[in-house]
């Protein structure tokens, strides 16, 4: 079944729950600020990567120091401190050894340059500082809490070192990671020598861990920035083709609904070929069809206030002269006056209504297929003895369901009903009113044809328009004007075409021919 009632819109689907509040700006900004947060949290990532090599370095220096506490004892006592100090600076790294009594009795820096340097915050430059203070910031925000501080003990001895007694005690290896002043890990390990006659205590500033988390971190800096450098961009570019194009859209379709200017400027966007290009066409198309429906509305009224005055004028002469008038047949003709201009005023009035609602009627109606044969056969007792005396109706009747339309049945009978009444009331007495109806490929094809005068060339085109009559003066007033317009009306609402031309025949008249569209197979 064909229906020309438009689907109603589904708020449901087109509908924005969360973000109905926000412009379209924002919801794009927002859109990609969403994306940089995903990027953002890479520097999560940072952390646990700061983690791992810890936790690397950590077994690392166990290991070392284990290693370190088997091998030392196979070394002569005077060959310790030289030993000490050779490994201590291969590994970069200070090595101590504690007897029970907590006394250092060997150091790989006594006599030795330092494997490494804990620095003092008060004396670096101003960007370690600034580097130091980004670390800390980073570290709140993953939550990461901080080591405990070190701080150098004044009397270095085996109390100073609790890991180092616990190894002692233990017998097994002890590790402890710190903050050294300058902020970096300071990680220590100890390890039984001899079973428990002594220990040794490994340190070292594991400075490279920070240096290698800065790095990957100001990587990642570089690549937000360049991100969010981006981002902004894109949402500025689809701002300007999306958002921007949208509301000149919208500001032009709030002018069209006020109504103050006569002509409203829609842009086109003629070099978009995407949905908002269609959308700019199609707003622009739509407000050109309400202006010329405006405009229509507008000289439809005045043609209505026009063609009502004639009569409403000759109503109000013949009953002001009928209540001076005495004799009896002038007074019957008055009365005849005025039923003429009654009857004429009651035509003009239903087929006023029919006009001025047939467009809306026709944009709502569910078509359905109807057989014109059927229909027009159904018509022609009504047609027959219609008019002036004698006038005949001849029908070549199609074959059943040859010439079937998608339609309103009761308007293509309304246009039938106009034509035929045109055709029999330009007839001569004795005329002749052909009608056939045929499917020519895929439409369907209706010609009516008379025995009248014909319509000149110039004047083809004309007669479908509003008011306008080219009937001879006995017919004045018997006809509203409106007859073919709203023939035309009904079939361009069809998707038809509807013309005039001479018979061919080469007789006089008219030959009206009507095309529809046919049901699709």
């Amino acid at each position: 079944m064909s229906d020309t009632v438009l689907p109603r819109s589904d708020d449901s689907e087109l509908g924005l729950r969360w973000s109905r509040r926000l412009s379209l700006r924002q919801r794009i900004l927002a859109v990609n600020i969403f994306a940089i947060i995903i990027l953002a949290g890479s520097l999560f990532y940072l952390d646990g990567f700061r983690s791992r090599l810890t936790e690397a370095r950590i077994e690392q220096t166990k290991s070392e120091t284990v290693m370190i506490a088997h091998v030392l004892p196979a070394v002569p006592a005077e060959g310790r401190q030289p030993a000490l100090v050779r490994l201590g600076r291969d590994l970069g790294v200070r090595l101590r050894v504690y007897d029970r009594s907590g006394t250092k009795v060997a150091d790989s820096w006594a006599g030795a340059a330092p494997t490494y340097e804990l620095r003092d915050p008060a004396t670096e430059a101003w960007y370690r500082g600034v580097a130091r203070a980004l670390d800390n910031g980073f570290d709140a925000i993953v939550g990461a809490s901080p080591p405990e501080p070190f701080v150098p003990p004044a009397r270095d001895s085996l109390g100073a070192w609790p890991e180092a007694e616990a190894a002692l005690a233990s017998g097994t290896p002890v590790t402890q990671v710190r903050r050294a002043p300058e902020g970096t890990a300071y990680i220590s390990a100890a390890a039984a020598i001899e079973r428990g006659k002594s220990v040794l205590l490994l340190t070292v500033n594991a400075r490279d861990i920070r240096r290698v988390v800065r790095a990957e971190r100001f990587s990642l800096a570089l690549i937000l920035a360049g991100t969010v450098l981006l981002s902004v961009l894109l949402s500025r570019f689809l701002a300007r083709t999306i958002a921007a194009p949208l509301r000149a859209l919208a500001i032009a379709a709030h002018r069209v609904r006020l109504g103050r200017a006569r002509e409203v400027d829609v842009p086109v966007l003629p070099a978009r070929r995407d949905e908002i290009g269609l959308l700019a066409r199609a707003l622009h198309d739509m407000t050109q069809s309400l202006r010329q429906r405006i405009d229509s509305t507008e000289a439809f009224a005045a043609d209505v206030t026009h063609e009502l005055k004639n009569p409403l004028a000759s109503l109000r002469s013949a009953v002001d002269t009928l209540e001076r008038v005495e004799d009896p047949a002038l007074r019957r003709q008055l009365l005849d006056v005025v039923r003429d201009d009654v009857a004429r005023l009651d035509r003009l009035v239903v087929d006023i209504a029919e006009a001025s609602r047939l467009d809306a009627e026709l944009s709502r109606a569910r078509f359905e297929p109807v057989d014109l044969g059927r229909l027009i056969e159904s018509m022609l007792p009504s047609w027959e003895g219609r008019g002036k005396q004698g006038v005949e109706i001849a029908f070549a009747r199609p074959r059943v369901g040859s010439a079937v339309v998608p339609g309103d049945e009761s308007r293509l009978a309304r246009l039938f009903d106009n034509l035929v009444d045109n055709a029999i009331s330009f007839s001569p007495a004795g005329g002749l009113v052909e009608i056939r109806a045929t499917a020519v490929g895929d439409q369907v094809l209706v010609t009516i044809e008379d025995e009248g005068p014909g319509v000149p060339a110039d004047a083809r085109e004309a007669i479908f328009t509003r008011f306008h009559s080219m009937r001879p003066e006995q017919d004045f007033g018997r006809h509203s004007g409106l007859g073919l317009a709203i023939a035309r009306a009904i079939v361009e609402g069809h998707g038809g075409r509807i013309e005039v031309e001479d018979r061919r025949d080469g007789r006089p008249g008219a030959r009206f021919v009507v095309r529809f569209p046919g049901v699709a197979a």
